[in-house]
């Protein structure tokens, strides 16, 4: 996986060197009923600016995966 590309209130953020499917299982494990969890992102591009996306019950999150060459 080249990365995961995030839209989170109207904006666009990215998470490399992570699998879909394991940042869907951290999500959903952090949404037990009452829970959130907070993801660690970049946002923007070129430079890594890290920015922390605190999504709970009802958050609406996008989540595109982007395959890199193979």
């Amino acid at each position: 996986m080249k990365r995961i590309d995030i839209r989170y209130g109207g904006h666009s953020y990215s998470v490399g060197g992570r699998e879909l499917a394991d940042l869907q299982n951290e999500i959903e494990t952090g949404l037990v009923p009452g829970g959130s969890v907070w993801i660690r992102v970049n946002e923007g591009e070129g430079i890594r600016r890290d920015a922390y996306l605190l999504i709970t019950p009802g958050t609406p999150i996008a989540l595109i995966p982007l395959e890199g060459e193979k």
